[in-house]
């Protein structure tokens, strides 16, 4: 797995473009009321074909999801968001897909990471997901899961994907934890 730090720039020397992110906006809880950014799975998984104006995001129990999950009946038709670790990629993707959730976002389970992401990529398996899969930096994953627990909250509300180049930059609310 392949970790690249995260760019402001689009066509920076590492390669990283603006394409290659996914950006989605928390609606609800307010306290983190803004765009984080996300990658896509590098060779598994599907493509958002659709904009979901309000959808559930839902913090899998237990959070690696590498098996059955207590709240899945909670995940169908919404969005999870799971920790890294315990088992592949694939087998989270897979593990959500079987539960009937649309999408899956996998945060980086070292919590103090604010700028590298990790390329997920298949396992040796040759199994596959038909879900879309993303990797979010540790940090965004843990303040997302925090402020839920603070407000006793079983998801969040967003909005993903959202087009970052159709608003105006003093219009972004980005994490003022993290360097754009």
């Amino acid at each position: 797995m392949k970790c690249q730090p995260r760019t402001p720039a689009v066509g920076s020397a590492l390669g990283l473009h603006i394409h290659d992110y996914l950006y989605f906006q928390v609606l609800s809880p307010g306290d983190i009321r803004y765009i984080f950014t996300a990658t896509p799975a590098k060779d598994f998984g599907g493509i958002f074909h659709t904009r979901y104006e309000q959808i559930h995001l839902v913090p899998a129990e237990p959070p690696e999801a590498c098996g059955e999950l207590s709240n899945g009946f909670f995940i169908q038709d919404q969005i999870a968001l799971v920790e890294r670790g315990g088992c592949s990629f694939l087998s989270k993707t897979r593990v959500v897909q079987e539960h009937g959730g649309r999408a899956v976002i996998i945060s980086d389970n070292a919590v103090d990471n604010d700028s590298f992401y990790v390329e997920m990529i298949q396992d040796s398996t040759q199994r596959t997901a038909d879900i879309p899969a993303l990797f979010l930096l540790g940090r965004d994953g843990y303040m997302i899961r925090r402020s839920l627990e603070q407000h006793g909250l079983p998801w969040a509300i967003i909005s993903i994907p959202v087009n970052v180049t159709s608003i105006p930059t003093f219009e972004l609310l980005q994490p003022p934890w993290t360097f754009w």
